[in-house]
């Protein structure tokens, strides 16, 4: 089996939930693998946004570019809809004035149908999300 970006659209993904959208900055461009286009949120916190990826996965790797987010908790799901999530992973970002935060994460016990991305607290009023990769495998397609 092949290893690639499960969050990208082209690959099926789509976002599902965002609790914030600016019509120029809208949540699909977290997964339009343009590193030119972002989310933007509309100011205060938490904000979130639920990553479907219509087929069951397992996520080895994520990176996430942002700008501005400060803490970062990740949730993850198996169900065939977005409910019953569990704790995943909490992330301290730093703050990188003036340039994109690129974080990666090394991950265990990846399998999951959706993810659910919630910013607790950021260095600023107004955050920015410009990529979600999630690499690994295709486990299973939705029946």
């Amino acid at each position: 089996m092949r290893q690639f970006d499960l969050c990208l659209s082209s690959e099926g993904s789509e976002v599902v939930l965002a609790t914030s959208s600016d019509e120029k900055h809208p949540p699909e461009n977290i997964i339009d693998g343009n590193p030119e286009t972002f989310w933007t949120t509309t100011g205060m916190f938490p904000q979130e946004f639920i990553i479907c990826f219509h087929k069951h996965v397992k996520v080895e790797k994520l990176i996430i570019q942002s700008y501005l987010v400060r803490t970062l908790k990740i949730e993850k799901t198996k169900s065939k809809e977005p409910v019953d999530f569990e704790q995943w992973i909490e992330r301290d970002f730093v703050h990188t004035e003036g340039q994109l935060q690129n974080e990666e994460i090394l991950v265990h016990d990846g399998y999951c149908t959706y993810l659910r991305f919630i910013i607790t607290k950021a260095f600023d009023h107004f955050i920015s999300v410009h990529c979600v990769s999630a690499e690994g495998l295709v486990v299973s397609n939705h029946s």
